[in-house]
């Protein structure tokens, strides 16, 4: 009986996940469908990885990561999905703002299903050193927490403050970004700190097909335990604007989310907003 139950369960969140990447790819399609192909300046995409790239997006142009997830088996739910939203702004070849949201997220507890908002974040980053080749660029960035929608976080919990020191190579004919994170982790009137790693590799595969493979490690300080997940992903480039992706994410410990099954895109505004 409980075997059917979380069947039925998996195939509503698939479901959920199957609408989500509808809606994302029809908006993507529209965008593709405006954009012009000559002088196209190159997306920098963020995501689908844990990972944030070292590089930031070409001066002067809007970047959106949007996408849709869906992930089961976690220290504060059942299950939850919802669409994200990452903005990023250059306005220079060494600073970027950013933000990221959460517009809706449906979640299952043991107190049952619920709709709700998550979090908003703003934030920098800087590029402190550009590199070339296997030569890294390495970067900083700070993101703060302005708005907390109290939807259950995911397996690494969600940070007030957020402190970033970020390395991106070619090596080998292989692309790698490294991150190394401090959190502010809050519960209550209890601060505590969050220390992060986090590894991703990529390699191009044929024309406009990549595959990413990821490590990540966050330790759980209101847990006394650690969340560490194994991520693979493809990604497709369309168009140098515009780069589709697919992916999931396994937990590999007690307290980490057991799944987390993901598709989205980036899509790079082909005309500057800023000069």
């Amino acid at each position: 009986m409980e075997s059917q139950i979380q069947d039925i369960r998996w195939k509503e969140d698939l479901a959920e996940l199957k609408m989500l990447a509808a809606v994302i790819f029809v908006l993507a399609g529209a965008t593709a469908l405006s954009a012009e192909e000559a002088d196209e300046p190159e997306a920098n995409p963020g995501r689908p990885t844990v990972s944030t790239p070292a590089a930031v997006a070409p001066t002067g142009y809007l970047q959106f990561e949007t996408g849709g997830m869906t992930a089961r088996h976690s220290p504060e739910f059942s299950s939850r999905s919802g669409p994200i939203e990452v903005l990023k702004l250059s306005v220079s070849s060494r600073l970027e703002f950013l933000a990221s949201f959460e517009p809706l997220v449906h979640y299952r507890t043991e107190g049952g299903k619920a709709n709700g908002t998550a979090e908003v974040f703003l934030g920098a980053q800087a590029v402190l050193h550009k590199g070339e080749g296997a030569r890294p660029t390495v970067a900083a960035s700070y993101v703060r927490r302005i708005y907390d929608g109290g939807a259950p976080d995911l397996d690494f919990g969600s940070p007030r403050n957020s402190l970033v020191v970020l390395a991106s190579a070619d090596v080998r004919g292989f692309h790698y970004d490294a991150n190394a994170i401090v959190n502010e982790m809050v519960q209550g009137v209890v601060r505590r700190a969050q220390l992060a790693q986090t590894l991703s590799v990529s390699h191009r595969m044929g024309k406009g097909l990549s595959i990413s493979g990821e490590l990540w490690h966050f330790t759980q300080p209101f847990l006394r335990s650690d969340a560490v997940g194994n991520l693979w992903a493809l990604a497709y480039t369309a168009r140098k604007n515009l780069v589709f992706d697919a992916g999931f994410d396994r937990g590999l410990t007690r307290t980490s989310t057991r799944w987390e099954v993901f598709a989205g895109f980036t899509y790079l505004l082909p005309r500057r907003v800023w000069h």
